[in-house]
């Protein structure tokens, strides 16, 4: 695993637009169809917006219908943390990069096989690296 990336506030605010520093700091989410990458079909790696860890494939990005990016599964499980999450009322698990702590997104049990998971994320907390 690699190292921890650790900033301040400043350093994160600095690097980062404002949703992106709301969602991967803060938890926020963006409104539905309206992030960059709900509806991106090119081929690649989407990684980390705060740290560019590598987090899930293009191949495993499938349309749910909820209007942000969702996967089936993340690229190496142990580049994503889950949490439980309390908030809103609700009881969901959310996911986190391992690397930096940013916020990503939830996951829920309610997405394609082969593994049934839904990795609901927000384009506001990716970048995307093209491949061939």
């Amino acid at each position: 695993m690699t190292d921890k990336v650790i900033k301040s506030d400043a350093e994160w605010r600095a690097q980062l637009d404002a949703m992106e520093y709301q969602v991967t700091r803060h938890a926020a989410t963006e409104r539905a169809f309206t992030g960059k990458f709900w509806d991106h079909h090119e081929h690649g790696i989407y990684t980390c917006v705060c740290c560019n860890t590598p987090l899930f494939a293009s191949d495993t990005k499938f349309d749910s219908g909820c209007g942000w990016p969702s996967y089936f599964k993340a690229l190496d499980p142990a580049n994503v943390t889950e949490v439980v999450d309390r908030s809103h009322g609700m009881l969901r698990t959310e996911i986190i990069c391992a690397v930096c702590d940013a916020h990503l997104g939830h996951v829920f049990p309610d997405g394609p096989p082969p593994t049934g998971l839904r990795y609901c994320i927000n384009s506001a907390s990716l970048r995307f690296d093209p491949q061939d």
